[in-house]
Order: structure tokens, then C-alpha cells, then sequence
């Protein structure tokens, strides 16, 4: 999961950055509205983490942007303005939740997870698909209740494709999600590939309910088979 924390005090974003990278999110940063506004324009976000107060301007107009780019992108404000036309003027804009600072780091993680929980799985702990049960949180997958260990990438690739089962999900997209922001500049997929591979065969070798279809030149999707 992807995570874009806008936030213009270094040590504050130091924390939080810290914190999701424990919780295996991939973390991208802006600290500037101009800065923060490529990013969105630019890029697609599991969660946004956004603070109002920004030099050079407002995180509000942020989320208007984001709602004129017909973005769903999840946004949690976490701002030092605790006035409730702030927090209404936010909600109303898109935004899914509201945290003043200060707060415990473990509250905005248990936030994000909440988020993440409602708008990408549908309010459960668990994706079961046929014989495929994957835990987000705990970072586990089983296939006919028998564990199956992957590497990182290829369970934050599995999680995006789970996400978007059905989708055709570009390659491009893919990279991004997985290994960051400008992957888009990377001389080949290479990368890609190898952890694809080593992917399908392993939940080949279990019968999984599931296969990833590789769409020549463009990408991949996820099928219930």
C-alpha cells in the first residue's frame, strides 16, 4: 500500500514516515503545496496523510484538486487547526477523517489501517478469493488454509492485484504502487518480471483460485479461475 504524507515539519514526517515503513507501507513525501500538488497530479495514492497549513498554500485546495481530478485517492487531514469549519470544510471536500496534532503516532496508523480497511476491502480483515485468504495487516496468505510465504514485493503485488481483481493494472501503475514514485522513468520492467513470475508460479504449484494473466505490452490481471 501506498502511502503520500504532505506535511511540512521534517521531524513530524520523520515520525510518521518511520512508523508506516515499520507497518511495510511504501512512503512518499511532499512538503510544499507546489511540491505536494505534482505528487497528486502526477501519481495515485492508497492514502493521503494531509496537513492544512502548508507553505505556499492550503491543503484544502488540495483536496479540491484532487476531487476535480476524479481522484478516490483516502485522505486523513492531520492539522494543528482544530476548529470544527475547518474539519466540516475538509469532510465536506472528500476528505474520510480528521486528526489534530499533536497525536499518538499509533492513532494515525490505527487511522490509516481503518481507511484502508473500508474503502479498498470493504471493511474486512480479510481478501477471500476461492481458496486465497490474504491479511493486509498481518501480511499473511494462505491458500486452502495452508500458509503460503512470499517475499515483500510479491505480497504488495498479490495485495494491488486483489485490490483491483478483474482490472487490467498497467505496468507503469504497477511499479509505481510497488517500488515508489518516478518508476515510470525506469529503463525496463525487468523487475517486474522476475517477481511476477516467481509469484505465479508459487500460487500455481498450491492451486490457487486465482492467476495472473499477463496482457502483452500493457499489463496484468487478476482472475478468479
Amino acid at each position: 500500500m501506498k502511502i503520500l504524507i504532505i506535511e511540512d515539519e521534517p521531524d513530524l514526517l520523520d515520525v510518521i514516515r518511520q512508523s508506516l515503513e515499520m507497518e511495510h507501507f511504501l512512503v512518499e513525501s511532499a512538503g510544499t503545496y507546489l511540491a505536494a500538488l505534482d505528487k497528486i497530479v502526477d501519481f495515485d495514492y492508497d492514502c493521503i496523510l494531509l496537513d492544512i497549513m502548508l507553505p505556499g498554500g492550503s491543503g484544502l485546495d488540495l483536496l479540491r484538486e484532487l476531487k476535480n481530478l476524479d481522484k478516490s485517492d483516502n485522505v486523513i487531514i492531520i492539522s494543528a487547526k482544530d476548529s470544527l469549519d475547518d474539519k466540516l470544510a475538509g469532510l465536506n471536500l472528500g476528505a474520510d477523517d480528521y486528526l489534530t496534532k499533536p497525536f499518538h503516532i499509533a492513532e494515525l496508523t490505527a487511522r490509516v489501517k481503518s481507511v484502508l480497511r473500508r474503502k479498498s476491502f470493504q471493511g474486512k480483515n480479510l481478501v477471500v478469493i476461492g481458496n486465497l485468504k490474504l491479511d493486509p495487516e498481518e501480511r499473511t496468505l494462505t491458500i486452502g488454509d495452508e500458509p503460503l510465504p512470499l517475499n515483500r514485493k510479491e505480497f504488495d503485488i498479490l495485495t494491488y492485484m486483489l485490490v483491483n481483481k478483474n482490472r487490467l493494472v498497467n505496468k507503469t501503475s504497477l511499479a509505481e504502487h510497488v517500488w515508489g514514485d518516478h518508476m515510470d522513468q525506469a529503463d525496463d520492467y525487468e523487475f517486474i518480471y522476475s517477481q511476477i513470475k516467481n509469484l505465479r508460479k508459487k500460487l500455481k504449484e498450491r492451486q490457487a483460485d486465482v492467476e495472473i494473466q499477463a496482457v502483452y505490452g500493457i499489463g496484468y490481471k487478476l482472475v478468479r479461475l
